[in-house]
């Protein structure tokens, strides 16, 4: 009996509890070390790579200037010529005063009577004058101070009613489109996720429209990551409905109410007087 006793004995610990349980509770150990390492990777590397990448682009873009417009300026007006060092960012400077003195040239009469001798030449190439007239709309839209209609983020019901797509407005619709429609329209731009650069050019009723306060920057942000980048919300308080007259809604009201408001609508009986 003595020999089963101390058999017994030496299978358990001093708690009471089987040599086995040292061994999972030290694997369990390893385990959370390893989870917490996993951990801190991952969190330095979401910390790090923005930056880096960042940094990264910043350096190519200089070093690119540097190496092809600095280069164009003669040896004896080129300050790195007496200098045992080599300047970075000065293709950026160089590019910046230039891109200023071209502004202020246009700005005069006489820049933009060159201007439009330029564009009306342009404009006689075939191939040429597509392209110019295509990307000199695009950044008068883009930087025109005075449009504001740009920088609207929108929610519209899309692919159909009760789902919501993010777009972006790029002006109110004009042309042959607005006359063979009843209702104010407004051109849409539907992005594609995660490349925001294709999409779609929806004419949408101005009434229907969402108005978002989120910038344009956060509507590119979010779509680009699928929706994993959320920009932040403040607590706003409910607002009273919006009477008839407006046309263009605010988040100030509950999505469900906004999205599933007509449904509801349509579901319910028309009451008779």
């Amino acid at each position: 009996m003595a020999p089963r006793e101390g058999a017994s004995e030496g299978k358990q610990n001093r708690g009471g509890l089987p040599e086995g349980g040292f061994r999972l509770i030290e694997h369990s150990h390893k385990t959370r070390l390893v989870t917490r390492l996993r951990t801190y990777l991952l969190t330095g590397v979401i910390v790090t790579a923005p930056i880096s990448i960042t940094i990264f682009l910043v350096w190519k873009f200089i070093s690119f200037l540097d190496s092809h417009v600095a280069s164009l300026i003669p040896a004896q007006y080129n300050p790195e010529t007496y200098l045992p060092f080599s300047l970075p960012g000065l293709g950026l400077l160089i590019m910046l005063a230039f891109l200023i003195l071209v502004g202020m040239l246009a700005a005069g009469l006489a820049g933009r009577t060159l201007v439009h001798l330029g564009e009306r030449l342009l404009s006689r190439m075939p191939i040429v004058r597509s392209v110019y007239g295509t990307l000199k709309q695009i950044f008068e839209t883009v930087f025109a101070q005075s449009s504001r209609s740009f920088r609207e983020v929108v929610l519209i019901e899309y692919p159909r009613r009760g789902i919501a797509a993010i777009g972006f407005v790029t002006g109110p619709t004009r042309g042959e489109i607005q006359s063979l429609a009843d209702d104010e329209l407004v051109n849409v731009f539907l992005p594609t996720t995660p490349n925001p650069t294709s999409g779609f050019l929806l004419f949408v009723p101005k009434k229907e429209l969402i108005r978002l306060d989120m910038t344009i920057e956060d509507g590119i942000k979010m779509v680009i990551s699928g929706g994993i980048v959320t920009p932040e919300q403040e607590a706003r308080q409910i607002a009273p409905p919006a009477p008839p007259g407006d046309s263009v809604r605010t988040t100030s009201t509950a999505p469900e109410e906004r999205l599933h408001g007509r449904e509801r609508a349509e579901r319910e009986p028309a009451v008779v007087s």
